[in-house]
């Protein structure tokens, strides 16, 4: 996988390049830390995963988060905890970028990135495949990505 902006080891998929900092290799399947960056605008439909707690950690940017029907923005410096079986989903909000620590415990979901990667998948129009590998990392998909209040609403 090509180099991007997050260095050596790092790749992109949908836009969004990753790079894990920290495999379930070196931690016994304990965790994972994957660095992301995401463009503006951007952001998963909802989902759930099943057997594994996730944090955000805002390094630049800002964030919209929805979890559990609660939507709130972070910004740099702010975190996010999402417990397993927790629906959820977030979106880049403003002009910039956001690059953001995805920590999971216990680790092994991030192979989910690098399969949708090594495959160049696209959201909506693989769906199939992206069920399937989400199921193989125990993530279901639940709902449509989150949207501007603007447009949900016709303003």
């Amino acid at each position: 996988m090509k180099n991007t902006v997050l260095g050596p080891g790092a790749f992109e998929w949908l836009g969004t390049h990753y790079r894990t900092t920290l495999t379930t290799v070196e931690t016994k399947g304990a965790m994972s830390i994957t660095d992301s960056v995401s463009p503006a605008g951007s952001g998963p439909p909802r989902h759930i995963h099943h057997n594994a707690d996730e944090a955000f950690v805002i390094l630049t940017g800002d964030a919209e988060f929805w979890l559990a029907g609660e939507r709130f923005t972070r910004g740099p410096g702010e975190t996010v905890f999402i417990p397993r079986e927790t629906e959820h989903t977030f979106r880049i909000v403003g002009d910039l970028p956001c690059r953001h620590l995805v920590i999971l415990t216990p680790g092994g979901f991030e192979g989910f990135f690098a399969e949708m990667a090594a495959a160049n998948l696209a959201i909506p129009a693989d769906m199939a495949a992206i069920n399937e590998s989400a199921a193989r990392h125990n993530m279901s998909f639940t709902g449509p990505p989150l949207e501007d209040d603007n447009k949900e609403t016709g303003q």
